[in-house]
């Protein structure tokens, strides 16, 4: 037999456990409650994404009134103050009303 014969191939040279425990849950891994823990993931994102929402709309400012409605003009307090609407295009002055 040649040296290097015992060091190719694979098998018995590694003792694998014949029971694996991990934290994700193994080699082929499908929990009995994986439905209820996705669930719970959506709703910590679905959480986290409105608290991220709700703090970005009070704070949003604008500098510049749009030309034409946009929809953070639902909830964006200069818009329900009345201290901003959507400027006349005739304020424009020649320039290009499209954004494209």
């Amino acid at each position: 037999m040649r040296p290097s014969a015992r060091l190719m191939g694979g098998g018995a040279q590694y003792p694998y456990p014949k029971e694996v425990w991990t934290p994700s849950g193994g080699w082929w891994t499908n929990p009995h409650n994986w439905r209820s823990n996705t669930a719970y993931a959506l709703l910590g994102v679905a959480v986290v994404g409105y608290g991220i929402f709700k703090y970005s709309a009070e704070h949003e400012e604008r500098h510049n009134a749009p030309t034409r409605w946009i929809p953070s003009m639902m909830w964006a307090k200069q818009f329900k103050s009345g201290e901003m609407g959507i400027k006349d295009e005739s304020d424009l002055r020649g320039q290009p009303t499209s954004h494209h």
